[in-house]
């Protein structure tokens, strides 16, 4: 049975992969490593269909080593033993290991000294965060690269190899691809050039010739071949945390075409729950009190998008995002509750004034405790002169409002307002 297109176009040398330049240009680490034969075990680490397989392809195809690949989650114990006797006749094996990030303890501990030999070279590949998702004794080892998201140009390249690669791709078919059905090939399977060049070869085997024997690919073709795929939404995948970070920041950095962009992908991929989580977030602590109101607005939104459920959640999240994205910002809040979480952490806060401490019950003034409290709301302003603060930490000060927004504005003046009768009251 013939290979599927993807499979039978994965590259033999450095100079057949797509992308990835950064790792296999000229005068770049990868290609560095196979010009002198000098090749270490690393881990390759990317979303799908972006070239990890390829390159460890192309790093065997090119230094002339003994391939095998094998998936850390299915492959057993024994199969790594058949590589290793493998290894040990032939010299050296360059191992393709999928999923990496699922090996479990016996397959490594079986791993590690073939690592330190030499006699196996280890090509991971995972999904995952390796930083994250891979052993200590794993990662120390290997060298880390991330691949990067493939370009749309770098896509069409690989199309286009495919169609006029008459060996191993679709040359022997006369074919002819609209440019509108090649944009859509593209942008509709989220860069991963796997599902392209398989998409590309359904449509191409499953349409008839024309009288002139030209097999037409129309943007309709490819529109029923490729079914659109969803964003991935791997909830333990980097990718799904990146989404979420880059959502934050956006709103954070008042760009509201960005953060629309992220809320879309989160919604897209369903996580309704995450992008209003992440909103009220966000809400409270990046906008906080330069302006409450929007934190409200914000709040509200959420509880009628999960009132009404996708898709009508979009509409009241999308208004909540662009208020947020354009209002001004304070971090005042967080950044007050840190510090005092940090002297918390640190002992600092261990004693509480006497007359600060609960005196409800019998016995109370015995010990102090109570005594000496003077009720704000007896004196002029709602407010009289008295320590809050353990002695240790008197003068510390946790709050330092901003003037990005009128509320926080007029929190600044009131706390100037109170510090200046401080200061009064101990020069009296």
């Amino acid at each position: 049975m013939q290979k599927p297109l993807a499979y039978r176009m994965r590259p033999t040398n450095l100079d057949e992969i797509v992308g990835q330049q950064h790792l296999v240009g000229k005068n770049k680490i990868i290609r560095r490593m196979v010009q002198a034969k000098m090749l270490s075990s690393m881990i390759l680490y990317g979303p799908p269909g972006i070239g990890k397989t390829s390159i460890a392809s192309a790093i065997a195809g090119s230094t002339k080593y003994a391939f095998r690949m094998l998936n850390a989650a299915t492959d057993s114990k024994k199969d790594l033993q058949i590589v290793a006797e493998e290894a040990k006749m032939s010299g050296t094996v360059v191992l393709m290991l999928d999923e990496i990030h699922r090996l479990d303890k016996t397959k490594q501990d079986f791993l590690l000294p073939l690592l330190e030999s030499g006699s196996i070279i280890l090509i991971g590949a995972t999904t995952e965060n390796p930083y994250i998702n891979i052993s200590p004794a794993i990662r120390s080892r290997v060298q880390i690269f991330e691949l990067k998201p493939l370009e749309a140009d770098d896509l069409k390249q690989a199309v286009n190899r495919a169609l006029n690669d008459s060996e191993k791709g679709l040359g022997k078919y006369n074919v002819e691809l609209d440019e509108n059905a090649l944009d859509l090939l593209v942008s509709s399977t989220n860069g991963d050039l796997r599902s392209i060049l398989n998409g590309l070869e359904l449509s191409v085997l499953s349409t008839q010739p024309d009288d002139a024997n030209i097999i037409h690919i129309s943007l309709q073709t490819i529109e029923e071949s490729v079914q659109k795929k969803a964003i991935s939404s791997d909830k333990d995948g980097d990718s799904h945390y990146d989404v979420i970070s880059a959502f934050q920041k956006s709103i954070r950095g008042s760009d509201p075409d960005a953060a629309l962009l992220y809320l879309a992908r989160l919604l897209e991929a369903g996580e309704l729950t995450t992008a209003i989580r992440r909103l009220i977030v966000c809400a409270y602590e990046d906008i906080g009190l330069a302006n409450p109101q929007a934190c409200a607005r914000a709040v509200q939104a959420a509880q009628v998008a999960q009132m009404v459920g996708l898709p009508e959640a979009r509409i009241p999240l999308v208004d909540a995002v662009i208020d947020l994205c354009l209002c001004p910002k304070s971090d005042t809040g967080i950044v007050a509750i840190d510090a005092a979480l940090e002297d918390v952490r640190n002992g600092k806060a261990h004693s509480i004034p006497d007359d600060l401490k609960d005196a409800h019950y019998k016995g109370a003034s015995k010990l102090g405790h109570g005594v000496g409290y003077k009720y704000p709301h007896d004196y002029p302003n709602d407010w009289i002169e008295q320590q809050y603060l353990p002695d240790n930490l008197v003068n510390r000060s946790y709050y330092q409002p901003k003037e990005t927004g009128k509320y926080e504005q007029a929190l600044k003046i009131r706390l100037k307002q109170i510090n200046s009768m401080k200061k009064k009251k101990k020069r009296s």
